[in-house]
């Protein structure tokens, strides 16, 4: 096959050093901010420099033995996080700890911000959480509602590298942080060693306009890396579209960075879509080979269904059927990760090869 060309002709994006001093500023419109008037000045000089060189990853270091290329010089964020994933992954294998379990809020409300009050999808959290650690589990939970009430945490858009070429899509993520574009407190180096240590993973969202609310979905298509990615940036010399598209035309084989584990699902709404948004999950997740325990582990549903949303929380708390089931799904997880830890539980294509692993 002819090496394909790298395509190009999209328009630019360069600004203006006038229109980036003017961006910079924007940030900083509290009047309390003039008297730092000069430092200001000497900070948007340093900015724009990192700007017009694209100093992406001003900090490097060699990368060393186990690259393809030890003299690639490699971001020190990057290496820090496969780190983290790394003794996440030994936490996982190791058969003497406590399994793990990743109890995930899927909703953006939060009393701290905006709407002024807590999600019914938190108290959903709050009951898993509870019945999982009643199990013996240790677990983590993560609140994707922080994104919008808590300074400094962000999860940036995917990039779409893997379209370009796999092995262009490094695993974990290396396009943030970028300090040229300001790309920074991109939350998901601290998110991918929760999965990764994890034997299961509880998924409990609402359902936002038929489809998953912001922030899930900001954080699900930048686990595309788990899906295929590369370990290895020196391998395409950090984003060398052509390295890549080669390298993925000798052969990539998909590694499935978190194939095995189990997951379970609670979706919510208030007139549409929560099955629509169950299902979408589940196959989000079975692409990436984790394993759905069966039916009782995935739960959708509506509460206070056409009825007022002021008194979505009255109605949750008259709906037993609705949390028993959110217990259920929870319960049905921890079981299937009992089962699996003590090798009584397998999946049924073990050994299989997939003919198709892209």
């Amino acid at each position: 096959m002819a090496q394909p060309s790298v395509r190009k002709g999209m328009p630019p994006v360069k600004l203006s050093r006038r229109e980036f001093e003017r961006r910079y500023r924007s940030r900083y419109k509290d009047p309390a901010f003039q008297s730092l008037r000069r430092e200001l000045d000497a900070l948007i000089a340093v900015a724009w420099d990192a700007y017009a060189n694209a100093r992406k990853s001003p900090v490097t270091r060699r990368a060393g033995e186990g690259f393809a290329d030890p003299d690639y010089d490699v971001s020190v964020d990057w290496l820090a996080a496969r780190d983290a994933i790394d003794k996440a992954q030994q936490s996982h294998d190791d058969p003497h700890a406590i399994p793990r379990v990743l109890v995930i809020n899927g909703s953006s409300r939060s009393e701290h911000t905006c709407p002024g009050e807590m999600s019914k999808t938190w108290r959903m959290v709050e009951s898993a959480r509870s019945c999982l650690s009643g199990m013996g589990f240790n677990v983590d939970v993560l609140d994707l509602s922080r994104l919008t009430s808590e300074f400094g945490k962000q999860i940036h858009p995917c990039k779409a590298c893997v379209s370009t070429s796999m092995p262009l899509c490094h695993w974990p993520c290396s396009c943030y942080p970028n300090y040229s574009l300001g790309q920074t407190d991109d939350w998901m180096n601290e998110i991918y060693p929760l999965w990764v240590a994890a034997h299961g993973i509880m998924i409990i969202t609402p359902v936002n306009w038929y489809h998953a609310p912001t922030g899930l979905k900001a954080m699900i298509d930048r686990m595309v890396c788990a899906d295929g990615g590369n370990p290895d940036p020196s391998s395409t010399h950090g984003k060398a579209a052509n390295e890549a598209k080669d390298l993925e035309l000798k052969g990539w084989a998909y590694p499935r960075h978190l194939a095995g584990r189990h997951f379970g699902l609670v979706v919510h709404g208030d007139s549409i879509g929560a099955e629509t948004l169950r299902r979408l999950l589940a196959d989000w997740l079975t692409d990436m080979k984790l394993i759905s325990p069966g039916s009782m582990a995935e739960c959708d549903g509506y509460i206070g269904y056409m009825k007022p949303y002021a008194t979505s929380h009255d109605d949750f708390d008259e709906d037993k059927a609705f949390h028993e089931e959110v217990l259920n799904v929870a319960r049905t997880l921890g079981n299937a990760v009992e089962l699996a830890r003590k090798g009584r539980l397998e999946s049924a294509d073990k050994g299989l090869l997939d003919p198709r692993p892209k």
